[in-house]
């Protein structure tokens, strides 16, 4: 689990450490001087006697690589624009596994919704989900079905 504090807290708490070490102290005091483990402050003495202390710095770590490079994504929004229809879709509503379906059809990237999701938030946009509706709806009745017969069913109701 990684320690609580931004990585220039932490990297002071490395830095800090192995002064510690440096001057005398064993790495068990050291580890509880700075609230690290044993074998973290043991880890951090021998990245620091073979790096020296830019060995000791806070790096980033840059996870996977993007499916779509900004160029893409940037057309990606423009093709979202031209709307739903324009796709072969009923209806203005884009939801994400529409979305995954051009991304698919013109990128040749295959993405799971949930990653979709997080891609169209990143471009300011939010997903929306089509009302489904029974193509026979009375709007009427049902308006009328909740004013006269949804009271009396629901508990507590006149």
């Amino acid at each position: 689990m990684r320690p609580k504090g931004s990585k220039a807290e932490l990297e002071a708490r490395r830095r800090k450490a192995v002064k510690l070490v440096a001057k005398g102290h064993s790495h068990t005091e050291v580890a509880r001087m700075v609230g690290a483990t044993q074998t973290s402050v043991s880890r951090w003495w021998r990245t620091y006697q073979e790096g020296g202390e830019d060995a000791l710095r806070s790096i980033r770590h840059p996870g996977r690589k993007p499916k779509m490079s900004a160029k893409e994504r940037e057309r990606l929004k423009r093709l979202l624009l031209r709307g739903a229809p324009a796709h072969g879709f009923r209806g203005e509503l884009w939801t994400c596994g529409r979305v995954a379906k051009v991304i698919e059809r013109h990128f040749g990237v295959e993405m799971h919704e949930t990653t979709v999701l997080r891609l169209l938030r990143r471009l300011g946009w939010s997903p929306q989900k089509p009302r489904r509706f029974a193509r026979e709806r009375d709007e009427a009745a049902v308006e009328a079905w909740k004013r006269e017969t949804w009271p009396h069913i629901k508990k507590g109701g006149r």
